[in-house]
């Protein structure tokens, strides 16, 4: 998993509240489980039209929102099925951060195994930042996750919490296999001694 120290990118804002895994990602693409390809998906209700073609509303569909790396949205973000193909269309689309006031606890959760940074932000912060993207080009924010602060493009600096084991875990892109990894000396020395004294469990 990639490491998350600190990201400055374009913000995209998406004014919605209750946002679904499946408007995030519509259930007729979980075709695969590689996480890679879902990008083109995301959104897809949204940004393509019955026929294909790009709905030229959908912010993700305008410049220079197309490259957005930071999505700000409003309450109860990826509610619905606890699907993981959701952190993993975002992430393949480019965005590594969404700011909401709150989550749902799946999705939450799943963000952080897959290095998508979920942070959260009372909605009248939310709207601000939402007034920032309007600057386009220039709506470069900052998320520093080492300080936790959010900084918005006029300089001002913005806390947040994240727990603190899930922020060593982001700040050291590692995910549930890599943190059991780190313990692989102690788990090859019990299985070892194990091994010795019930041989019989190896047989």
């Amino acid at each position: 998993m990639q490491a998350f120290t600190k990201l400055t990118g374009i913000a995209a804002p998406l004014p919605k509240a209750n946002v679904d895994t499946d408007q995030i990602i519509p259930a007729r693409f979980l075709k695969s489980i590689s996480r890679l390809g879902f990008g083109k998906n995301l959104f897809a209700n949204f940004r393509y039209e019955e026929d294909g073609s790009e709905n030229l509303d959908f912010v993700l569909n305008q410049e220079p929102y197309r490259r957005a790396e930071v999505l700000i949205a409003f309450e109860n973000f990826g509610c619905g099925s606890s699907r993981e193909h959701a952190p993993w269309a975002l992430l393949d689309f480019g965005i590594r951060c969404v700011i909401a006031p709150d989550f749902a606890d799946i999705f939450h959760n799943n963000c952080f195994k897959n290095g998508v940074l979920p942070v959260r932000l009372p909605r009248e912060i939310c709207e601000k930042l939402m007034e920032d993207t309007k600057m386009g080009g220039n709506a470069r924010i900052s998320v520093d996750l080492e300080r936790q602060v959010v900084v918005r493009p006029n300089g001002e600096e913005i806390p947040f919490q994240i727990d603190p084991l899930r922020r060593h875990l982001m700040l050291n892109g590692l995910d549930d296999i890599d943190q059991t990894m780190q313990h692989a000396p102690a788990i090859d020395g019990f299985e070892a001694r194990q091994r010795a004294a019930q041989p019989w469990l190896y047989a």
